[in-house]
């Protein structure tokens, strides 16, 4: 993985099957992947990615979150995601297998942020 990744490099990547026992990222490599995706920051305890959005009504936030949940599936990674007062949508990624984060999670919110709405905060 190169030092900073660009997130179009990330997008363009599919994510790798991982299982119990897989190492999680380094907090450095960590580092660098957030930098590379500015929409996105360490959440919780830092095992977690998140990112905070807010569309125009309940319509398209919930498009959205159906765009998502097929990125998912044909990636084999599935992020957590909720949808609060009607347009606002936040996801949070991790590797489940792992309790931690892997260069999978990072490879999804680079695609989320690719059919993300412009106008999307």
């Amino acid at each position: 993985m190169p030092d900073r990744p660009s997130a179009p490099d990330l997008a363009s990547r599919r994510c790798q099957p991982c299982e119990a026992g897989a190492t999680p990222l380094a907090p450095d490599a960590v580092a660098a992947l957030v930098a590379a995706l500015p929409a996105w920051r360490l959440s919780g305890d830092g095992t977690r990615i998140r990112r905070d959005l807010e569309f125009s009504d309940f319509r398209a936030a919930v498009k959205f979150v159906n765009n998502v949940a097929a990125l998912a599936e044909r990636e084999g990674h599935h992020p957590e995601f909720h949808v609060e007062r009607y347009r606002r949508v936040w996801i949070e990624l991790t590797t489940f297998a792992i309790g931690a984060l892997s260069e999978n999670d990072f490879i999804v919110a680079a695609k989320i942020d690719v059919i993300a709405p412009p106008a999307a905060s």
